[in-house]
């Protein structure tokens, strides 16, 4: 009997595990996941390759990274602290233009969508209108 028991329990952990996998929020999490670690590397490339490089003319070739203190025998490499703050910040702002423009687009459309909804809606009313107005004559006759 312990053997049915112990099949029973395992399918019906392995149903429960179905199930919680097959839900829609996992699927999107997921897939937010894998599309976020993609777009951090576009992210990641956009500050090495292109911002980072026009601050360093600009700050006249400053790099951080190779700024260290020496204490006793160890090397202290707050440079490098100190670059993954300003990438960070250049991360986060480049990331800040993005999301408000993707909301400014969604502001748009969802805007589109409402006049096009109330245009709908009054075009609908001054059918509806007409229609009651046409009954109302042979209501008449």
């Amino acid at each position: 009997m312990e053997k049915k028991d112990s099949k029973a329990k395992v399918k019906k952990g392995l149903g429960e595990f179905k199930e919680f996998i097959s839900k829609g929020n996992v699927v999107d999490m997921a897939v937010g996941v894998i599309i976020g670690s993609a777009f951090g590397k576009i992210v990641t490339s956009l500050v090495e390759k292109i911002l980072m490089p026009l601050i360093g003319v600009l700050l006249g070739g400053l790099d951080f990274s190779d700024l260290s203190i020496k204490v006793g025998s160890a090397k202290i490499g707050y440079g490098s602290f100190i670059q993954s703050i300003v990438d960070f910040l250049i991360v986060a702002f480049c990331l800040f233009l993005i999301v408000k423009a993707m909301n400014k687009l969604q502001n748009a459309v969802k805007k589109d969508a409402i006049e096009e909804a109330i245009e709908t809606e009054q075009s609908n009313d001054e059918k509806e209108l007409e229609l009651l107005t046409e009954i109302r004559d042979l209501l008449k006759k």
